[in-house]
């Protein structure tokens, strides 16, 4: 009855299986494409992640290892500067221990240190921060006879009956020749055993002979690393079983603690042999690659739903079915915007600890600024002795009103050094002090005056080039007369050993003063280094290599700039630039 045409019985036959079998294939390629790509995407999300927390760790190790040196260095200084204390010798001289103790006490929380002792000729404890360990005996420790028998600071690890070890400088106490006791200063270093445990991660510092001394797990102390990781095994093999099975993405493991697979990052500590070595977990690696691969797998499960979609969208089961993934997948999505945005707010946070660590690091050198006060009040002292020797030769002339002026003198030099070590003090906590209009050529003429006695005794040939007019600078007249003294004497120790010994002075004004130091010595071997602290070409004993760090710290405050280079014919010349002071421009902006 109808006119349409019949297609042939054999047609549908034939279109409906190919039909199937393209769908078929296309989902397989999609299936293998899908795994291809996360099986690859695995593998280098795996080592490019690996490599990244092995990079974080290494900085990681490197902040630990510059900050443990850093407190050791700033401690060993200290038994050097508290056996010269005039208040500790007098005690040790009349036995008269009544105030000591408490002096200890007022130092130790400026030195930061864990605990400072007081022990006389016989070992014993006489004045100690720590009240409880007054009267014990140190008369066996090694520490307390290596540092009788040695002129040097002696560092020492001794193990504590509580568990742990102390870190203690301790130094020979003398007065005229004779050993009147021992001065013994504890590091701090517990400090960074709470520090690290705050952390994911296992740290250990280890000495020369391989023994943990220092650890985020208590009970590491004292032993060596490798027996150290056999305390902490995987509980039985059933475990062990299951962990690596969940390990799917195989990272390699250096270690295992406490069960779990860990990186180890070993780095040398530049100080007696020791080394620290860190164990990260690889937990936070899997968490990232796991979040890259599950945000490709949701892309492909995205590509699959919309392919089942269109294939089965005459289902009302497939659609429903479609629908309950979609939703999972987007819960799945939110977790792991929520995981990405947590792990962010870590890394700021990280961040910021690395930077506090950093100035923390360069606020370290500020606890040994007082090793400064015996650097300054050398030429005082100087002048003084021979201002007093002076005055003695006077008075067996009956020389009396000349040897008066003498006193004077000393008692100027006595008020100067006051001023000096209020000066350093305010240097050292950076407080600005008043400024007020400032002569160099008075400043220049009384660090000469200061300076007489050694250029004298060194026959030294003074040239002397100043303007005629006053050269004003706004400053403090003691502190730039303290760099001037500080240029003149690296000029006259320049010239030690030189057969003819010449230093140039020469003032000049212009848009700034500058004021020119020259000697005709040896020149500057490391100009680079030159105005860090601590830095010295001078012999032990002779100096601390403060005086040009100092001078240039005091010539920046003021608004200026100290350089130093070195002569085309042999020697150095330092300048001293600072801003000069015109007085009708101050009084027109008045």
């Amino acid at each position: 009855m109808s006119r349409l045409p019949v297609p042939s019985s054999g047609q549908p036959a034939r279109r409906t299986p190919l039909t199937g079998w393209w769908t078929r294939i296309a989902l397989v390629f999609l299936i293998l494409v899908a795994v291809v790509t996360v099986l690859v995407t695995n593998q280098l999300l795996t080592e490019r992640f690996t490599e990244t927390t092995r990079n974080r760790a290494e900085l990681r190790l490197a902040l630990y290892s510059g900050n443990l040196v850093s407190e050791l260095r700033r401690n060993s200084i200290v038994p050097q500067l508290l056996a010269r204390d005039p208040a500790l010798i007098g005690a040790l001289n009349s036995g008269d221990y009544s105030q000591s103790t408490q002096r200890l006490i007022s130092f130790v929380e400026e030195i930061g240190a864990a605990s400072l002792m007081l022990l006389d000729r016989e070992g014993r404890t006489v004045a100690a921060t720590d009240r409880n360990r007054l009267g014990e005996s140190h008369r066996q420790g090694r520490y307390f006879v290596d540092a009788l028998r040695s002129s040097d600071t002696i560092f020492s690890v001794t193990e504590r009956e509580a568990g742990g070890y102390r870190f203690t400088y301790t130094r020979r106490v003398d007065w005229q020749g004779q050993t009147l006791g021992v001065i013994a200063v504890e590091a701090d270093m517990q400090k960074f055993e709470r520090a690290w445990s705050g952390i994911s991660e296992a740290v250990i510092v280890t000495d020369s002979t391989g023994t943990i001394i220092l650890a985020t797990e208590p009970r590491w102390r004292g032993l060596t690393e490798a027996e150290a990781l056999r305390r902490a095994p995987v509980d039985s093999a059933i475990e062990r079983a299951i962990r690596a099975t969940a390990d799917w993405t195989s990272l390699p493991a250096d270690a295992y603690v406490q069960g779990e697979a860990v990186m180890r990052m070993e780095g040398r500590i530049s100080f007696r042999g020791w080394r620290i070595a860190t164990f990260t977990p690889y937990a936070s690696v899997r968490e990232k690659v796991n979040g890259f691969l599950a945000l490709e797998i949701m892309g492909f499960a995205i590509l699959l739903a919309l392919a089942f979609y269109f294939l089965s969208r005459k289902s009302a089961v497939r659609m429903a079915l479609f629908q309950r993934e979609s939703a999972e997948l987007r819960t799945l999505n939110q977790r792991l915007q929520r995981e990405v945005a947590e792990r962010q707010k870590m890394q700021g946070k990280l961040e910021v600890a690395e930077q506090t660590l950093e100035q923390s690091s360069k606020l370290a050198v500020l606890g040994e600024m007082s090793a400064a006060v015996s650097h300054e009040l050398n030429q005082p002292l100087a002048a003084m002795k021979t201002y007093l020797a002076g005055a003695a030769l006077l008075l067996r002339r009956n020389r009396p009103d000349e040897a008066l002026s003498s006193f004077q003198r000393i008692d100027d030099l006595i008020e100067r050094m006051g001023a000096i070590t209020q000066q350093l003090k305010s240097y050292a906590r950076k407080a600005g002090d008043a400024l007020a209009p400032v002569d160099m050529g008075d400043a220049v003429v009384s660090a000469l005056s200061m300076m007489e006695p050694q250029l004298k005794r060194n026959k030294v040939r003074l040239t002397r080039t100043m303007p005629d007019r006053p050269v004003m600078v706004m400053g403090d007249r003691l502190r730039i007369e303290q760099v001037i003294i500080n240029l003149l004497r690296n000029a006259l120790d320049a010239t030690q050993g030189v057969d003819a010994p010449e230093i140039d002075i020469l003032l000049a004004a212009g848009e700034t003063v500058t004021l020119t130091v020259r000697d005709n010595g040896h020149g500057i071997e490391d100009l680079d280094s030159l105005f860090e602290p601590f830095y010295t070409t001078k012999q032990p004993g002779e100096g601390v290599g403060l005086g040009l760090a100092i001078s240039s710290g005091i010539v920046n405050d003021l608004g200026g700039r100290l350089t130093a280079r070195n002569a085309d014919g042999g020697g150095a010349v330092f300048e001293m630039r600072l801003p000069i002071f015109e007085e009708d421009k101050i009084r027109a902006a008045r």
